[in-house]
């Protein structure tokens, strides 16, 4: 199991979101979030300097099954792209043990994919 973790364009995020639902990731975590590159950038209107380094992200975190990671990256990769600095990042980290509360079970039967449902027909 792996978490994916990707930090968007806020415009993008709609994109991003219909990407992963296509590529069968329908359960995920998103934030409104603010960062900073290393683009540096001031704005000054009327006489007054605005910082405008604090941009507008979203930040998406979910888990899969090692089998839908590659998937799941080239849908966010594909549909985040814009060619221009600042596009943001996708982490993939390890995940040890994942337990769904409700039913009690463990690993990947914790895990909500289309595979769930197929089982089940």
């Amino acid at each position: 199991m792996k978490k994916i973790e990707a930090i968007v364009r806020k415009s993008k995020f709609n994109e991003v979101r219909k990407a992963l639902h296509e590529a069968d990731i329908d359960f995920l975590s998103w934030w409104d979030v603010k960062g900073q590159g290393d683009a540096k950038q001031g704005l000054i209107f009327r006489g007054i300097a605005y910082d405008i380094n604090a941009i507008d992200r979203i930040y998406i975190s979910f888990v899969v099954r090692n089998i839908n990671v590659d998937k799941s990256i080239d849908a966010i990769l594909k549909s985040a792209y814009t060619g221009e600095s600042g596009d943001g990042r996708i982490f993939v980290s390890s995940i040890e043990q994942s337990i769904r509360i409700r039913t009690g079970d463990h690993g990947d039967e914790s895990l909500y994919n289309r595979e769930d449902e197929l089982d089940e027909k």
